[in-house]
């Protein structure tokens, strides 16, 4: 079976504000805003450090360590409080699914956050697999977890891409050998470009013409 693999915090949906504003939870002054959603996207290490680094004091990586949990417990209240599907998203995967493609998604978020945002969106039911950051012991750009949702999914990797939105996902998929389709809709925009996906995703609805065309 043929299988499109989707990343999801700026892939499928726009997770940004709720993520920026679990990070500002650890810090006595926000430390992020709107202009840093690329950086959330990144994960919630990396939005840790920036906020460290703003506040102009001496830190290291276990004061990054010692807040992630909380970060971690911050996003979990508030999940879907700005949390929106992008355009046309839905629409999208289901076309894919009558055309026969099986549907999996890859992320770096915790895979219970990820399975627990995808139910509060509705979803769910829209993908045969979830590989999270913590299903494995490595994450993307490792290849083992997109291997393993393919699989999961019931495809074969060798028919199969990945819709992404950011370097990690790029990586991935040259790890992986398969295709590779970077939205344009992200906070990077056609920035994308520089990374030579074998695909630049302007809409959704443009979707299930390119799967067609990049799974052999």
């Amino acid at each position: 079976m043929r299988t499109v693999v989707f990343d999801l915090d700026g892939t499928l949906a726009d997770t940004s504000a709720d993520l920026l504003a679990a990070a500002n939870a650890c810090f006595e002054v926000p430390m992020l805003g709107p202009a840093d959603a690329l950086t959330a996207f990144h994960g919630g290490r990396a939005m840790l450090r920036l906020g460290f680094q703003r506040q102009g004091l001496a830190w290291t990586e276990a004061d990054v360590a010692r807040e992630y949990p909380r970060l971690l417990a911050a996003y979990a209240d508030g999940i879907v409080r700005e949390t929106r599907l992008y355009p046309g998203a839905v629409a999208a995967v289901e076309a894919l699914r009558v055309a026969g493609f099986r549907t999996a998604i890859c992320t770096n978020k915790p895979e219970g956050l990820a399975e627990e945002l995808l139910r509060r969106l509705g979803v769910r039911r829209l993908f045969g697999a979830l590989v999270g950051a913590d299903t494995l012991v490595v994450r993307k750009p490792d290849p083992a977890p997109y291997h393993l949702a393919v699989d999961w999914a019931g495809g074969v990797a060798g028919r199969s891409m990945l819709v992404g939105d950011t370097e990690t996902d790029r990586l991935t998929g040259r790890a992986a050998g398969v295709p590779v389709a970077l939205v344009t809709f992200g906070p990077e925009g056609r920035g994308v470009a520089r990374l030579e996906p074998e695909a630049l995703l302007e809409r959704f609805e443009d979707l299930p013409e390119m799967a067609e065309r990049l799974v052999p």
